[in-house]
């Protein structure tokens, strides 16, 4: 099997020219590399040692990442030889894609702050928003699958977390419930998946398409909106996707700065090459010039590919 060709053209219209090689290459070369992050609620400086001279002792040769508060990025060789270890297992440490943590950093949590995770499960990002905040403050963490809403609080007793409650719900009637509360807001939106496509694995393809992308653009509009009600003046919602599409993110953007014209996106620094600014048209319609402050990471031998936005609401 090979990439839909309508996946390859759409995305020949969003990837710029001088960097659609190196997407071509990643979407049909193997990762070389596995992403991970220590996790302090279990894993406390004093046991950061040991947990680098088991490294040593299993020739695991860990790359800190630039800019990742406790990331790290291993030989893909060894990611079964990681997970199954006890660091795992017991929540020391969390295997995560290094731009998952990411999205996670952007949103700049703090201790004591109001967070609310609008579509939290598996808990990744969850578990690392808990983290820097040190289970000090208030962590909501909302998913609306039952069996995805289960796995969500297992990884959250797993990693340690206590400051944070879930709730089996629709992201999309939280803000009407709780407006103007957190300092904070996390949407990753649920997508089509485009980012973690690989033309060696017919089965991430196996269900794209056109109509799916407007099915979840549909979901993320209703969630993106609870998401800015919740969120209370001066705070920050971090919008994101492992999309390429622009009608899953830069058009739900847009849609929220027509909505709410006071919503402001803010700059995003990024500390590696394999990224390009949002969209400012899409087929032949031009998109608010603002959005080119949103990054689209591309995947490479380690990297998903993302889409995230930073924006906040005035005081």
């Amino acid at each position: 099997m090979s990439l839909p060709a309508e996946f390859i053209q759409r995305l020949r219209q969003i990837i710029p020219p001088e960097q659609w090689e190196a997407v071509w290459q990643a979407l049909h070369t193997p990762k070389t590399h596995v992403g991970l992050r220590l996790n302090p609620l279990q894993l406390p400086e004093t046991g950061v040692p040991r947990f680098f001279s088991w490294c040593r002792k299993h020739d695991l040769n860990l790359t800190p990442l630039t800019g990742l508060k406790g990331g790290f990025c291993a030989p893909i060789t060894q990611k079964s030889l990681l997970s199954h270890s006890e660091w795992a297992q017991n929540g020391q440490i969390y295997l995560q894609n290094p731009g998952s943590q990411w999205i996670g950093q952007l949103l700049s949590v703090e201790p004591g702050m109001e967070v609310l995770d609008l579509a939290a499960a598996p808990g990744s990002k969850t578990t690392q928003l808990a983290a820097q905040m040190a289970n000090h403050g208030y962590l909501a963490a909302v998913e609306p699958i039952k069996s995805r809403y289960f796995r969500l609080k297992d990884n959250l007793e797993r990693m340690g977390v206590t400051h944070c409650r879930t709730f089996l719900a629709d992201g999309r009637s939280i803000g009407r419930k709780v407006p103007s509360r957190f300092d904070r807001v996390l949407l990753d939106a649920p997508c089509s998946s485009e980012g973690r496509i690989h033309a060696q694995d017919p089965a991430s393809y196996a269900h794209w398409s056109v109509r799916k992308i407007k099915e979840q653009a549909r979901k993320q509009k209703g969630l993106i909106l609870s998401a800015w009600q919740a969120l209370k003046p001066g705070g920050v919602l971090v919008y994101a996707t492992c999309a390429f599409a622009p009608e899953e993110n830069e058009l739900i953007i847009a849609r929220l700065l027509i909505k709410h014209p006071e919503a402001q996106l803010l700059p995003i620094e990024l500390p590696f090459p394999h990224w390009q600014p949002g969209l400012s048209a899409w087929n032949g319609k031009a998109l608010p010039e603002s959005l080119t402050h949103t990054r689209r990471i591309l995947p490479n031998d380690l990297f998903d590919g993302f889409f995230v936005a930073k924006i906040q609401k005035p005081a």
